[in-house]
């Protein structure tokens, strides 16, 4: 999942990326309006977390713009401002949540993951292949009952190629929703985690090579409990 982060503090900005990175989500940056403004209309993402006080406007009009578009992404505004009038305000101009500063990482982390959810509905809590489950919530995932050990990165073409089962995903695709701009699209960084994610997870391979397309994983069974 890939999230935009709208934060003029560099320092804090760079937290928010490393925190999300940490936890599995591909993120871009921005520090003004227009240059989120600029990167949502090129990029598509799973959640927006935007500061209000920006050098070039307030944060709330970014999301009002946004919306009158008919962007339906979540937004999760941070803000100093902690008056109920405040709260309000962002509501009626967009956004999903509200987080007052100073905040815990762990926290914002967990309510962008909860808001990408809810994007999502309904979504299956785990996910079968064969003898591969993967527990979306947990982001673990066993083979022949031996949990595996797999970095964010991993976990997350993981669940992209499984939620995609039976379809072929391209590396343009993997890129798009598991990196973020930062990534180098003419590198082996796709081909680097595909070769690490069948090393982990063992024989008989379930990721097939589709020469020319992309990435594909057979068919699943997916359950909601």
């Amino acid at each position: 999942m890939r999230v935009l982060v709208v934060e003029d503090d560099e320092g804090l900005g760079l937290e928010i990326a490393a925190g999300l990175r940490s936890a599995g989500f591909a993120v871009d940056l921005a520090n003004h309006l227009a240059d989120a403004d600029f990167k949502i209309s090129v990029n598509s993402y799973d959640c927006l977390v935007v500061d209000r006080g920006l050098p070039d406007g307030d944060g709330l009009y970014l999301v009002a713009a946004q919306r009158n578009r008919g962007m339906r992404v979540p937004v999760l505004m941070l803000t100093a401002r902690d008056a109920i009038a405040d709260r309000v305000a962002g509501f009626e101009h967009g956004a999903d949540d509200y987080l007052v500063k100073p905040f815990a990482l762990a926290e914002l982390v967990a309510r962008v993951r909860a808001l990408c959810r809810r994007r999502e509905q309904p979504a299956p809590a785990r996910i079968v292949l064969g003898d591969i489950d993967i527990d979306l919530p947990r982001r673990r995932v066993q083979r022949a009952g031996i949990l595996r050990s797999l970095s964010p990165k991993e976990f997350a073409v993981l669940e992209l190629l499984a939620a995609r089962a039976g379809s072929v995903v391209s590396r343009s695709e993997l890129i798009e929703c598991c990196w973020d701009e930062m990534a180098e699209p003419a590198s082996n960084v796709v081909d680097a985690v595909i070769a690490q994610l069948r090393r982990k997870l063992g024989a008989p391979p379930v990721i097939e090579t589709v020469r020319g397309a992309g990435f594909m994983i057979g068919s699943t069974e997916t359950c909601a409990r």
